[in-house]
């Protein structure tokens, strides 16, 4: 499942959804460019569990630090579908949590859930070596605040069935839930000892809760959800 758009209203220009979607962007283009395609930008810039937890350099030609990394490799990516996917659920479901937290709050907030998916990673796998790149575990927080203040609005999600693509409104609960148990299911597949198939779905599970605990900390929204019913 693929969510396209809501129909939950803002009242405010999301200035800073737009931005992180720019940055990330141009994060990407300048790793393109890159002669090796950004491989060095990645070991440079992404977050590797191992030199945090056993303080090793595994790219001694760079002294940015490693806890730096944290925030550095949320705005890396490492592909265009990589990239589009991200920057498709961020559209989608940031606009309306940077209208409820206001511009200032809702970057710390997704600067806080990055961190917090890092963390819970670094948990599962604190010896990885393999860079950790990507803005999904600061969107996972996006989605998981998203779940808790909004459960019943709609979205316009394009499900497949084989070759048959239809689109459906569905409400955010069931969107972001089936999400939230796809996560759950590919890491425990994976054991989450290390990031599966490139991804580290323990990012993503790290990221949600921070999102979900958060919005128990946010002003109730001024919308019309909580008298929707389905």
């Amino acid at each position: 499942m693929f969510p396209l758009k809501d129909d939950n209203p803002t009242h405010r220009t999301p200035i800073l959804t737009i931005a992180l979607i720019v940055i990330n962007v141009l994060a990407y283009l300048y790793e393109f460019i890159q002669p090796d395609q950004g491989q060095t930008v990645v070991m440079q810039f992404g977050f590797i569990p191992i030199e945090l937890t056993q303080g090793v350099e595994l790219t001694p030609q760079t002294y940015f630090p490693s806890i730096g990394t944290m925030f550095t490799s949320m705005f890396l990516h490492g592909g265009w579908m990589h990239l589009i996917g991200n920057m498709l659920f961020l559209w989608v479901f940031g606009n309306n949590v940077e209208d409820l937290l206001g511009h200032i709050w809702f970057i710390l907030f997704y600067l806080l859930a990055g961190v917090g998916a890092v963390a819970l990673f670094v948990l599962t796998a604190p010896n990885s070596q393999i860079p950790m790149v990507g803005a999904s575990g600061a969107i996972s927080g996006v989605l998981g605040l998203y779940a808790v203040k909004w459960p019943k609005a709609r979205v316009m999600t394009a499900v497949t069935l084989g070759f048959f693509v239809r689109m459906i409104w569905i409400p955010a609960m069931v969107v972001l839930g089936i999400w939230f148990v796809m996560q759950l299911l590919f890491a425990f597949l994976s054991q989450g000892s290390e990031a599966s198939g490139g991804v580290a779905y323990m990012a993503h599970i790290g990221g949600f809760l921070v999102g979900v605990i958060a919005a128990f900390f946010a002003k109730k929204p001024e919308t019309a959800w909580q008298s929707r019913r389905f």
